[in-house]
């Protein structure tokens, strides 16, 4: 029998919206309270975007009318660069909040996308240091990627790159430290450190490749994950950092 207290969809009926998930707007209110806390001088920056678009409007309309067109054109123009800017803005606030935070660096490799998928959890700890190396699979191979202070994850990455090695022995595995130290990348360039990897594999081989994995990562050797380590507490709003 069917139920007829759940309303049905019609084709061109909207799906009802989530009371629990804020609303386009309240989403951008939150972005922008949270570049203005790191960066004050937010809302001077956008005002002038739009200002500045409006501004190259006046003049291009003067030259070509009509004038309140091209005015218009400025406006959009404005907004569109004060978004961009928003966003850009939110990012380096989420980076500065996850800053010093166990997992950090893994929650940042969650938000690269674009072919390529990160592990929750991290392949090796070291429970007395608490150093830590993600792992991310994409058409570019294996990402390694360490948290913690260069000298000691750089015995760790080394480590693993044989280990996963012996696994996928064909296959570009790269090894990126993550920190704030020389020679390590920091939070706000892990993304573009590893979407600037070339592809070298196809989507069955990518395939394979995690499912090989899977079975390397569950090992029962494997030591278990320390308290006070989760990325998911500390996994930035990926609609923030794009300004959405």
């Amino acid at each position: 029998m069917a139920d007829t207290d759940t309303p049905k969809r019609g084709f061109f009926r909207r799906r009802p919206k989530d009371p629990s998930k804020p609303g386009r707007i309240a989403q951008m209110v939150q972005v922008y309270k949270m570049a203005r806390k790191h960066y004050p001088a937010v809302p001077w920056l956008l005002a002038a975007a739009i200002l500045g678009g409006a501004a190259i409007g006046v003049v291009v309309g003067l030259l070509l009318p009509p004038i309140w067109l091209w005015i218009v054109f400025g406006v959009m123009v404005g907004l569109l660069g004060a978004v961009f800017m928003l966003g850009r803005f939110a990012e380096s606030a989420a980076f500065e909040e996850m800053r010093g935070q166990p997992g950090a660096f893994g929650a940042v490799l969650n938000t690269v996308r674009r072919s390529w998928l990160a592990e929750e959890q991290p392949v090796a700890i070291d429970p007395r240091t608490k150093d830590l190396v993600y792992r991310a699979t994409g058409l570019g191979g294996v990402v390694l990627l360490s948290e913690g202070p260069k000298g000691r994850t750089a015995k760790m990455l080394e480590k693993e790159r044989k280990r996963h090695e012996r696994v996928l022995p064909n296959v570009p595995i790269t090894c990126i430290q993550g920190g704030e130290e020389d020679g390590q990348v920091p939070m706000s360039r892990v993304s573009s450190t590893v979407r600037k990897i070339p592809k070298k594999l196809n989507k069955a081989e990518v395939l394979v490749i995690r499912k090989r994995l899977a079975a390397l990562g569950t090992m029962s050797t494997r030591p278990p994950v320390p308290k006070g380590i989760d990325p998911n507490k500390v996994r930035p709003d990926r609609r923030a950092m794009r300004g959405r």
